[in-house]
C-alpha cells in the first residue's frame, strides 16, 4: 500500500441538505478515479457509502462514510455525511477534521436550512468552503437563481469559477474560469471531457465573471490589490496562488456546477481539489490544550503524535471502528497512548484505511491522514489519544441541543439490563442522541434531533441487541405552588400498645417568587416543643414536596413556617413529627388556592417565508405565544414560546407543514401557570391513575 506524506493529503468533506447529491457525486469521485468499476446509485442500493442496512432501506444517508481515492498521485480523503435534518449535526464533528468542505446545493431549490447549518458549523472551524451547484441536468434547475440564493445568504465572497452552458434535460457542458475554456463531458456517465472553445454566446458573461473573479482575488490580498491597481489585472501565476490562499483563508468561496449522477464535472472537481484544495498542513498550526493551558502544534510527523476520533461505527463480528485524524506526528501500529478525557491508556492495534464498508490494513499514517482502529477500550466519539510524554487535548465538539424526547419501557420485563447497555453502546455511536432514567418522571427518556433519528436508534437496539420497547410520549414535569397564605394544625395520633405515637403541628405557608424552590424555618418559642423535632417536621415537608399534593408533581416556590404545636414525654419521636409535619403541610397547601404550573419552551422555528402562516397559525393552536420574526438568510426565524406538553413530536409536524423544508431549535424558558379547565383534567387524569394503582 502507497505511503502519503502529509503534503500528498486532502481531506474533503462532502455537505449540504438532504437530497441534494453528495453520496452521488462520492459515487462519480470513485468511479472517476479508477476505485469502482461502475456508478452505484441509491435507488438500487449499491452505492459504496451508504452501505448499512437501513440506510439501504431508507435510501439516504444516516452515518458518515469514509472513502479515498488517488488523483494524480494525491490521496484525497472523501467524508460524505448525512444530510436529512435528524442526522445533519454529525457534520459538526467532520467540519473539525476535514481541511475542504464541498457544500451541495440542489440547482431547483437552491439554499435550504441544511445548507445554512453546515455552513455554520464551517464558520466554526475556520473550514475552507466551495459550493456545488448540482442536479443540473434537472428539468426547471436554475443555475442562475441558485448563484444568486447562494450570495445573498452568504455574501459576496462566494464566486462562481464555473458556469452551465446547456442545464436542464441533456445538461453535458461546463465552462471552467480557470481553464477559460468550454468542458464537454460525454452523456455516457464515464466522466470524461474533451475542451472546446466557449461558445460565442456566453463570451461577454464569462469576461465578466472572470473579471469579478480575479478582482475578488485581488481583495482577498493588499498585495495583490496593487500589482492589480498597477496593471489592472492578474498574471496566470498571481491568480492561480491567490485563488488557493484566498481559499485557505475563507476570502473565496468558489462556485461550481455540476450534475453528479452522470458523472459530470467530478474529473475536473478532482483536479481542482489537487491544486486549490488545501493539504493539511497549509492551514497553519492546530490548538489543543494541557494542563489547562493552550498549546499550538504543527500538522507534521516531526510532533508527537495525537488523534482525535470523530465517529464511532458498530460493525458486524468487528465491534466498534473508530474513525479518526492523525492531528500529528506519525501513528503506528502498537504505541501506547493516553486519553486525557478518560486518563486511561489505549493501545493502537490494526490501521485501517477504508472505502465504505472495504477496509486495508496499514502499518501506519502520516500526519493529517484519516483512518480507522478497532477495540479501542476506553475511547469513543470526540476523545483525543496523545503520546502520554506530550500530552494534548482536542477540543470536543458541542452538539446541537436535542428537539424531541420520547420516554420508553422495555416490552418484555427483565430487558432493562440489555436495553441500558445497548443504549450506552449507541450512544457510543451516535452522541447526537442522549438517554437518561428521569427519577422524577419514573421513566426512562431518550432525546435527538428528530422522531427519525430516534427511530432509526430503537431500530438498531432491537436489530443488535434483540430487545424491543414501547415508545409513549414523556410526562410533562408540572409543579404544584401556592397563590396565597394557608394554615393548619394537624395532630397524628397512635396507640398500639406499649409505647405509641404522637406529634402535633402548627404550621402556616406562603407563595415565593418563581424559581425559589422551597424554603423551610421555625419560630418556636416556649417548650411546647423540643427542638430536635425541628429536622423531623422539615424531612415531613420536604417529602410532601417531592411526592406533589394535587395531583402528583412536586411542589415549589413555597415558604414553611412551623411556629408551634404539642408533644407527649413518651409517644412523641422522630417518625411522629414527620408523619405531622407531612400532615400538616398537605392541608395548609389545599388551603392555600393551590394551582398547577407547566414548564415553557422558547422555540426558533426556521421557515422558508412561503410556510409562515401555517407554522404562526400552529403555534397559535398550541397555546404559543409568538415573540418576535427576523429574517435570516433565504429564511425567517420565528421565535415563540410554547408550553411543552403541546411540543411531543413537534419537529415531525413542522416538517410535515413546511415540506421538509423547516426546521427548529427549543429549550426551557420558565414556569406558567396551567388554564384552569386544563388543570382540572391533569389533576382528575393523576386522581383516576392512582385509583388503578390501588386496585
Amino acid at each position: 500500500m502507497k505511503e502519503y506524506q502529509t503534503n500528498e493529503i486532502r481531506n474533503v468533506g462532502l455537505f449540504g441538505h438532504a437530497s441534494s447529491g453528495k453520496t452521488s457525486l462520492a459515487e462519480a469521485f470513485l468511479y472517476t478515479a479508477g476505485v469502482t468499476t461502475r456508478l452505484g446509485k441509491i435507488e438500487d442500493g449499491t452505492t459504496v457509502s451508504d452501505y448499512h442496512q437501513d440506510e439501504i432501506a431508507r435510501k439516504f444517508s444516516i452515518s458518515t462514510s469514509l472513502m479515498h481515492v488517488e488523483w494524480d498521485k494525491i490521496k484525497i480523503n472523501i467524508l460524505d455525511t448525512p444530510g436529512y435534518l435528524d442526522f445533519i449535526s454529525e457534520s459538526k464533528a467532520i467540519a473539525k477534521v476535514v481541511d475542504l468542505g464541498l457544500i451541495l446545493v440542489h440547482s431547483q431549490t437552491g439554499v435550504e436550512v441544511g445548507t445554512e447549518m453546515v455552513f455554520k458549523f464551517s464558520e466554526e472551524e475556520n473550514l475552507p468552503v466551495w459550493f456545488i451547484i448540482n442536479m443540473l441536468d434537472r428539468e426547471h434547475s436554475n443555475f442562475k437563481k441558485t448563484v444568486e440564493s447562494i450570495r445573498n445568504t452568504f455574501g459576496k465572497k462566494a464566486v462562481p469559477i464555473q458556469i452551465p452552458v446547456n442545464e436542464g434535460l441533456g445538461f453535458t457542458t461546463i465552462v471552467d474560469l480557470i481553464k477559460e475554456k468550454a468542458l464537454k463531458y460525454n452523456p455516457d456517465s464515464k466522466g470524461d471531457y474533451s475542451i472546446e472553445d466557449i461558445p460565442d454566446n456566453l463570451k461577454q458573461e464569462v469576461d465578466e465573471l472572470r473579471e469579478d473573479l480575479i478582482e475578488t482575488i485581488a481583495e482577498s490580498d493588499d498585495s495583490l490589490l496593487e500589482k492589480f491597481f498597477e496593471n489592472g489585472t492578474l498574471s496566470e501565476e498571481e491568480i492561480i496562488n491567490g485563488l488557493k490562499n484566498a481559499v485557505i483563508n475563507r476570502e473565496i468561496f468558489p462556485i461550481l456546477a455540476s450534475s453528479a449522477a452522470h458523472n459530470i464535472d467530478a474529473k475536473r472537481i478532482l483536479e481542482l481539489i489537487k491544486d486549490f484544495a488545501p493539504a493539511p498542513n497549509e492551514r497553519g498550526e492546530i490548538t489543543g490544550f494541557a494542563n489547562g493551558k493552550e498549546i499550538k502544534r504543527k500538522v507534521s510527523d516531526s510532533e508527537p503524535v495525537s488523534i482525535y476520533i470523530f465517529k464511532t461505527l458498530s460493525e458486524l463480528h468487528v465491534g466498534e471502528l473508530l474513525f479518526f485524524k492523525v492531528m500529528s506526528g506519525c501513528l503506528k501500529s502498537g504505541l501506547d497512548l493516553l486519553n486525557p478525557h478518560t486518563k486511561t491508556t489505549e493501545r493502537i492495534g490494526t490501521i485501517y484505511i477504508t472505502n465504505g464498508k472495504n477496509k486495508n490494513e496499514v502499518a501506519h499514517l502520516h500526519a493529517g491522514d484519516l483512518g480507522s482502529t478497532v477495540k479501542l477500550k476506553n475511547s469513543h466519539t470526540l476523545d483525543t489519544l496523545t503520546d502520554p510524554k506530550s500530552p494534548i487535548e482536542y477540543q470536543r465538539v458541542t452538539f446541537p441541543d436535542p428537539v424531541i424526547e420520547i420516554a420508553i419501557e422495555p416490552k418484555s420485563r427483565g430487558d432493562e439490563e440489555k436495553i441500558s447497555e445497548g443504549l450506552q453502546a449507541l450512544n457510543h455511536e451516535d452522541p447526537t442522541f442522549n438517554y437518561r432514567y428521569d427519577s422524577e418522571l419514573k421513566q426512562t427518556i431518550l432525546s435527538g434531533q428528530g422522531e427519525l433519528h430516534l427511530m432509526v436508534v430503537l431500530d438498531r437496539l432491537k436489530a443488535r441487541y434483540n430487545v424491543e420497547v414501547n415508545q409513549m410520549p414523556p410526562r410533562i414535569p408540572y409543579r404544584e405552588t401556592i397563590t396565597k397564605k394557608g394554615e393548619a394544625k394537624y395532630r397524628h395520633k397512635k396507640q398500639t400498645g406499649g409505647a405509641g405515637q404522637f406529634a402535633e403541628v402548627w404550621m402556616y405557608i406562603e407563595p415565593l417568587e418563581r424559581g425559589k424552590g422551597i424554603e423551610f424555618t421555625n419560630t418556636l418559642v416556649g417548650q411546647n416543643v423540643d427542638r430536635v423535632f425541628v429536622p423531623s417536621v422539615e424531612k415531613g415537608v420536604r417529602s410532601a414536596c417531592e411526592e406533589g399534593i394535587m395531583a402528583g408533581y412536586k411542589v415549589t416556590d413555597v415558604k414553611a413556617v412551623f411556629y408551634d404545636g404539642k408533644q407527649h414525654p413518651v409517644d412523641s419521636n422522630d417518625i411522629s413529627f414527620q408523619i405531622a409535619g407531612k400532615g400538616a403541610f398537605k392541608e395548609c397547601f389545599i388551603n392555600a388556592n393551590p394551582i398547577l404550573l407547566e414548564p415553557i419552551y422558547e422555540l426558533e422555528i426556521l421557515v422558508p417565508e412561503e410556510f409562515m402562516g401555517d407554522v404562526m397559525g400552529d403555534i397559535s393552536s398550541r397555546r404559543g405565544k409568538i415573540l418576535g420574526i427576523e429574517t435570516e438568510g433565504n429564511f425567517q426565524k420565528i421565535k415563540a414560546q410554547v408550553p411543552l406538553a403541546e411540543l411531543y413530536k413537534y419537529g415531525s409536524a413542522l416538517r410535515s407543514m413546511t415540506q421538509g423544508r423547516g426546521y427548529h431549535r427549543q429549550k426551557f424558558s420558565h414556569y406558567e401557570t396551567v388554564p384552569r379547565e386544563i388543570q382540572d383534567k391533569i389533576i382528575e387524569e393523576a386522581k383516576r391513575k392512582k385509583e388503578e394503582a390501588h386496585k
